[in-house]
């Protein structure tokens, strides 16, 4: 009994031993988890794994939408006033941010915009924030320009956030086959049940009601199995969701 009891806390190990690796810890954690398995995994769990779960995230994030509620503009008065006394690129990176988060998005991309011009061109937190801001505008042409050349520097980041928000664009900007086809992609790529509602919700709302109806279908299997915790965590989706296929 005491070797299967071993054999748990090396297997343990190991699986954390991985999440180190994948995630980019610092190698430290490889010795403390192989010379002291079992203690080295419970500090591991509390100190890094926990922090960086689902659960954790889902948590940090109903607080920040609770806070934002209370106080809806804390955050872009504190990014003015920051940007003025400070006007650096991290400043005004950061008022971008938080005046499209306050629905400014005109006035958002151009803060992008004035960041690129200089040492964060190549940026691509910068471009996808543009890319955010100009699609909320309605002004495509551009939001396709900061996606394509994210994906064209590095295919691999962001990538479903890009493949979608792309897929967008190229439908406000009236190419329907080619947002069809980057929405198709995304389902094919991630199979992500957000990937698949942003395609369920842009084809409810093109007229595509076959493709609408399967993906209803597809999604509606999968929230059977979600808790109440998941559900609240996807409520904004879920409402956008469901005012698009009752409008279809």
């Amino acid at each position: 009994m005491p070797f299967v009891g071993l054999g748990l806390h090396f297997i343990v190990a190991v699986f954390f031993a991985v999440h180190a690796l994948r995630n980019g810890q610092q190698m430290y954690w490889l010795i403390i988890l192989f010379s002291f398995p079992l203690l080295g995994s419970i500090v591991y769990f509390l100190a890094v794994y926990l922090p960086n779960s689902r659960l954790e995230r889902g948590a940090r994030q109903v607080v920040a939408a609770a806070a934002k509620t209370l106080n809806p503009t804390r955050e872009l008065k504190e990014a003015h006033a920051a940007f003025d006394y400070t006007p650096t690129a991290q400043n005004q990176m950061r008022l971008a941010s938080a005046m499209l988060e306050a629905g400014q998005a005109l006035e958002a991309a151009q803060n992008y915009d004035a960041c690129l011009k200089g040492p964060f061109a190549s940026d691509l937190e910068i471009r996808l924030g543009a890319s955010r801001a100009y699609l909320a505008c309605e002004r495509y042409a551009e939001a396709i320009t900061h996606l394509e050349f994210i994906r064209k520097t590095d295919p691999a980041f962001r990538a479903e956030q890009i493949s979608l928000l792309l897929a967008k664009a190229l439908s406000g900007a009236g190419r329907r086959a080619d947002a069809k086809a980057e929405f198709e992609s995304a389902v094919d790529r991630f199979g992500s049940f957000e990937s698949r509602a942003e395609y369920a919700i842009w084809a409810a709302t093109s007229g595509d009601t076959a493709t609408a109806a399967r993906l209803q279908i597809e999604l509606q299997r999968a929230m059977e199995r979600w808790s109440r915790h998941t559900r609240e965590l996807n409520k904004p989706l879920l409402r956008r969701l469901s005012a698009a296929l009752e409008g279809r």
